[in-house]
């Protein structure tokens, strides 16, 4: 299929102990024999050869370990060779330049994992989850990646995929070939069952697929309020510094300020917000609608009011956030802040607003790990959950399965039941998620995917 044999840098191209100089393809081994002082062309499958990397005039440029691999048991299920060079920029880009002089193409973002899945060695879903692996920024999403990588998304949709094309050969069959006795007819009380089985799955892999995709790139949780009410300074409480500047004034953030932090293996990607009110400063304004504008992308929404308005019973204290917060379908804490300067503790906080309730201390840390605990269940994570791949077209792919399913059941509760079309929806189900795994994909799609790769991987 790869008629060339490709080469690039696949560490890091920064100083350091080693560098790898990988290459791939029918004349791999050739090319690098032609540059090194040890004779390989005969050498087994997975070993490893000390030498020197000469230039023409046999003068050495490099000490160096060459690893043999042979086809087809390789990453790209062609012959490989990896050059460990010793790790400075200038050496490594020589050797570079030298694998390239000798016959060897410059390798494009990503295409030792597209030959590995252009040759059958993974599926697409497998060849994105080494990327996941690559930009995993925490615990979660680098497990994620490696259940990717072992096939984890093909196990998950190679049954519903198999059982949608088994009852739509057998349609095909009772439609075409109505006088085959031995083949059973397949009937509206047999169909619509199965088909709401189906949406179900696709129901159950979808809510997973949105939560791992949201632990991928951690949980956006915004954190709003009116001004003092002590966003900045639970900001600064979850993430045990400084980060934000806390006053008694009011309105002092007038821009977004952002940190992270991981509790257990998820990282939550946490924003303080402007104070929300009335106000004829145009940066505070400004701050105010990029407020708005954070709240519209957010996971999780903190609500922050000072315990005290509360008390006295100040019931304007967040009506504006709380219009702009209206209708937005996402899970909101209410944090009652400020419990230190109270004497006596509120006899009922339950209609503060809707979602839960949670009375913290950004002095004392009263409340600050029933805070997290909290945040953690209402982003939908929980340890003992399967969590799947998290990649955006997955997303799209499993929302037009559900949608081809749901048009499939609609044609069998019709007045007179249409299987052609019903079959065809089906059809269209099952090529969806063959998009997925790449068994059904376009030049186009393919290209934009591993065009995000970095080169050499």
């Amino acid at each position: 299929m790869f008629e060339n044999t490709i080469a690039a840098i696949s560490t890091s191209l920064q100083d350091g102990a080693i560098s790898i100089i990988r290459l791939s393809g029918d004349q791999a081994i050739e090319i690098t024999q032609k540059i090194f002082d040890r004779n390989i062309m005969n050498a087994k499958s997975h070993t490893i050869h000390y030498g020197f990397i000469i230039d023409q005039d046999k003068n050495p440029v490099d000490e160096v370990l060459i690893s043999i691999f042979r086809a087809p048991k390789t990453y790209t299920r062609e012959d490989i060779v990896e050059i460990n060079c010793h790790g400075g920029t200038f050496i490594t880009r020589k050797i570079l330049s030298m694998v390239l002089s000798a016959g060897a193409d410059l390798a494009k973002p990503g295409e030792f994992t597209q030959r590995a899945f252009y040759h059958g060695r993974i599926d697409l879903s497998q060849a994105e989850a080494v990327q996941d692996m690559i930009e995993a920024s925490n615990n979660t999403a680098a497990t994620m990646a490696i259940h990717g990588i072992k096939g984890s998304v093909k196990k998950l949709l190679q049954p519903l995929i198999d059982d949608l094309m088994d009852i739509i050969a057998q349609i095909e069959v009772n439609i075409d070939y109505p006088e085959y006795e031995d083949v059973e007819q397949l009937t509206t009380n047999d169909l619509l069952p199965k088909t709401n089985d189906w949406l179900e799955k696709i129901d159950h892999i979808l809510s997973r697929v949105q939560t791992g995709q949201m632990l991928k790139k951690g949980i956006d949780t915004i954190i709003v309020g009116k001004p003092n009410v002590g966003k900045s300074s639970l900001l600064n409480a979850l993430l045990e510094e400084d980060k934000a500047i806390v006053t008694d004034i009011a309105g002092t953030t007038r821009d977004l300020v952002e940190g992270q932090i991981h509790i257990g293996s998820v990282q939550l990607n946490l924003i303080d917000t402007a104070g929300i009110r009335k106000s004829n400063d145009k940066i505070e304004q400004i701050g105010i609608e990029r407020t708005k504008q954070e709240i519209s992308k957010a996971d999780v929404i903190l609500e922050i009011r000072d315990i005290r308005d509360q008390q006295n019973k100040n019931k304007d204290s967040m009506q504006t956030a709380l219009k702009m917060i209206k209708g937005k379908d996402v899970p909101i804490i209410t944090v009652l802040n400020k419990v230190d300067l109270i004497s006596t503790p509120l006899p009922n906080t339950k209609d503060v607003s809707r979602g839960t309730i949670i009375e913290t201390s950004a002095v004392t840390g009263k409340g600050m790990q029933e805070l997290k605990s909290e945040l953690l269940k209402l982003a939908g994570f929980s340890e003992n959950q399967s969590i799947y791949m998290a990649r955006e077209r997955h997303i799209h792919n499993l929302l037009n399965v559900k949608e081809s399913l749901k048009r499939a059941a609609s044609y069998l509760n019709s007045t007179s039941p249409q299987l052609e079309l019903f079959a065809e929806e089906l059809r269209g189900a099952s090529d969806e998620l063959g998009e997925i795994t790449g068994k059904i994909s376009s030049d186009d799609l393919l290209g934009k995917i591993f065009s995000g790769f970095c080169i050499g991987k």
